[in-house]
Formats: C-alpha cells, sequence, structure tokens
C-alpha cells in the first residue's frame, strides 16, 4: 500500500496563488504597497530617532524668549507641549513653521507650541525668519545647548512632553499638522 498523497500545497505553488492574487486584485496591491510604506516611514523614523531623550524628564533649562523674557523648564509641566527645534538656514523648517502656527491654534489652550531656535548666529537672523514665516507662537533662543542635551542632530527635529514635563517622544524632519496634534495631545 502506497502512502497518501501530502495536501499541502508546496511553498511554489503557495507563492505563484498569493502572487496570482495581487496581481489581479488591485485593493490588495494597494494594502500591500501602502503597508510596505508605513513599514518604510516608521522605520525611517525609529533610525533617525535612535539617539534622542526618552521617558525622562526634560534637562533642566533656562532659555530667553526673542523679546526678552525667559522660560524655564519647570514651565513644562500641567499640559502637554510640543517643542520644536530648527534653524534659521533650514528650508524644511520654514515649511513646518506653518504646520507649527496651526498646530497651536487646534490644541489652543490644551497644550504649547513653543519652537525652540538652534544653529544661529545673530537674534536678528532668528527675528527676521520668524517674521517671514508669520511665527506666531513663542520662540526661544538655545543658547545654552539644550538641543545638544537632548541629541539633536537634524532640522526640524520635534518632541513631545507629557504634562509631567516628560519627554513621551520625538521626530525628526517635515512633520503635518495632523501628526504635530495628534502627537502632542496623545
Amino acid at each position: 500500500m502506497s502512502a497518501p498523497e501530502p495536501t499541502t500545497t508546496p511553498p511554489a505553488g503557495r507563492l505563484r496563488r498569493w502572487k496570482a492574487a495581487y496581481d489581479s486584485r488591485a485593493s490588495l496591491r494597494w494594502a500591500v504597497d501602502m503597508g510596505l510604506l508605513a513599514l518604510i516611514f516608521v522605520g525611517v523614523g525609529l533610525w533617525q530617532t535612535r539617539a534622542h531623550v526618552r521617558g525622562g524628564a526634560l534637562p533642566a533649562f533656562e532659555l530667553k524668549t526673542l523679546s526678552g523674557g525667559a522660560v524655564t523648564s519647570s514651565s513644562f509641566t500641567g499640559k502637554p507641549a510640543l517643542l520644536a527645534f530648527w534653524a534659521p538656514w533650514c528650508t524644511v523648517c520654514e515649511t513646518e513653521s506653518r504646520n507649527l502656527g496651526w498646530a497651536q491654534t487646534l490644541v489652543g489652550d490644551r497644550a504649547r507650541v513653543v519652537s525652540v531656535a538652534t544653529a544661529w548666529q545673530t537674534p536678528e537672523q532668528v527675528t527676521a525668519y520668524a517674521q517671514r514665516n508669520g511665527v506666531d507662537y513663542p520662540v526661544l533662543l538655545d543658547e545654552v545647548g539644550l538641543a545638544d542635551q537632548l541629541n539633536v542632530t537634524a532640522f526640524p527635529t520635534v518632541y513631545f512632553v507629557d504634562e509631567r514635563g516628560h519627554i513621551k517622544g520625538s521626530a525628526v524632519g517635515y512633520t503635518t499638522t495632523l501628526g504635530l496634534v495628534l502627537r502632542t495631545l496623545w
């Protein structure tokens, strides 16, 4: 008596069936392509932020504002905050600047949106950037190396801080308004 034939499909046969389904269904192609794209974006984002500070409290700092006042790290408690690090010469930062303003409008009093100017030569350079881009949120001048303490190596970089003043995440590069709002509030 001979042994019964195996009922499992060999791997090559399964691959051919999957490829045929992929080729014949636009919805499957779209889902697979979007899934791969999402994996690439997440992977690149994780790689870019691999050295960023996470989980702990913001380092102690006192930074001057463009208007001459001062802001300390202790003021970042009570509500979530978004800290956006940028440089006056960064064109991607200019593009994201509008998103920060919109994010401030959308979060209202539920969170703070603050930008930190780094890699600048004179305060006038920062003022010119703020005027050119219609910045309507606070601008702090990083004269103490806060960006270095948080391992900011590219611009723009955004840090998301919870209501206790602890860092909950970060992002590098252009971030949409929706992305800024969602990551700030949740």
